[in-house]
């Protein structure tokens, strides 16, 4: 299954802080592991505006989950013109994309965000945060 990890995801996923529920697909060998730039994008803007949730260096995130295998997914045309499509439930750019990555690439959106299950998009909901292990 191809999995597209949002954004606060990918940096559990990082920072091995993953809850149990979480882990159980980012151990799956059998699953596509897709990070979006958006996502290194969304990182890269709110680390320079000192957010002490985003205090990673992008560039050490992006080489690690590379060399481990994760694969980037580029923002095309195709998915920019998807989020018109979108219903205007969610405002935050970011994870409209990534919303729109994961219908035209037949993945699964992997979040922690309820208000995302509400898109006409194949989301998968991680209920328990970090430390809730």
């Amino acid at each position: 299954m191809k999995l597209l990890l949002d954004t606060h995801i990918l940096l559990w996923a990082a920072a091995d802080i993953a809850p149990p529920s979480l882990r159980v697909y980012l151990e799956d060998e059998s699953d596509t592991l897709l990070f979006s730039a958006a996502s290194i994008w969304e990182i890269v803007i709110k680390r320079q505006l000192g957010r002490p949730d985003f205090l990673v260096d992008p560039n050490l995130l992006y080489r690690g989950l590379i060399d481990n295998g994760y694969e980037p997914l580029s923002i095309s045309a195709e998915h920019a013109l998807l989020t018109a499509t979108l219903p205007a439930i969610h405002k935050d750019p970011f994870d409209r994309i990534l919303l729109a990555q994961s219908i035209a690439e037949n993945a699964q959106l992997i979040t922690a965000d309820g208000i995302l299950t509400a898109y006409p998009a194949p989301v998968l909901l991680i209920k328990d945060k970090p430390g809730n292990q």
